[in-house]
């Protein structure tokens, strides 16, 4: 789906109501179950699709998980209601963070990986809007608890963004640094971020920015890939 150029920042709170999550699509390891990694589609698009491309991957011992944000009006679309995993607005990267809709979809993704063997290191992934979330749960796991303060469940061991960025990065380093275990847990997550330079919807300077962001908290295994086009 195309949609305008945006700046990063979460739009203006809507009136809240419960929102359901789509389907979950899932991709059965072919080979010795490894790893499990949960796979968060863009604004507007489904789990179908990102179900469909992963299917054809080389990659015989991971199982990818696919759910389907809720559908609800977005900001940023002049309050279109499509899928996406929280609510965003045309704001600068100061602006407000829909925690209460991030919250939800990280608890969704956590419990969504909660069931998994002892034995399969469980991971996160995602594409634009959903590598925001993939982010922002890596932040989650790393202070062990969301936003609103209820204890994250998973433990992490790897994170996937791609043309995506940081939610609350500002204040990100100052909540990690004042607790030992969350700059144990923030050193101990590898995280694989990578963004067109000509990116013109998520600008590649969010990219970069979450990168530097995540680095200066704590996470000391950053990877940051850039592309042309």
């Amino acid at each position: 789906m195309s949609y305008p150029h945006y700046h990063m920042g979460s739009g203006s709170r809507t009136a809240r109501r419960s929102l359901e999550f789509g389907k979950t699509h899932v991709v059965r390891p072919k080979g010795k179950h490894q790893a499990t990694i949960v796979w968060l589609h863009g604004l507007g698009d489904n789990g179908l699709s990102s179900y469909q491309l992963l299917e054809s991957l080389p990659l015989p011992n991971i199982k990818w998980i696919c759910p389907t944000a809720p559908t609800r009006p977005v900001t940023i679309l002049g309050g279109f209601s499509c899928t996406a995993w929280f609510d965003m607005g045309e704001l600068s990267e100061d602006g407000p963070d829909d925690w209460e809709g991030l919250d939800a979809s990280a608890s969704h993704i956590a419990n969504l990986l909660s069931t998994e063997p002892a034995d399969v290191k469980v991971g996160i992934g995602g594409f634009s809007m959903g590598a925001a979330v993939a982010q922002y749960s890596a932040t989650c796991f790393a202070m062990g608890r969301y936003g609103n303060g209820i204890p994250y469940p998973v433990n992490l061991r790897a994170v996937v963004g791609l043309s995506g960025w940081l939610p609350g990065s500002r204040s990100l380093r100052n909540k990690i640094e004042v607790s030992h275990e969350a700059r144990r847990r923030a050193a101990s997550l590898p995280v694989l971020l990578s963004h067109g330079i000509s990116d013109d919807v998520v600008l590649y300077k969010y990219g970069e920015k979450s990168a530097q962001s995540l680095s200066s908290a704590g996470f000391r295994y950053i990877t940051f890939k850039s592309y042309d086009g």
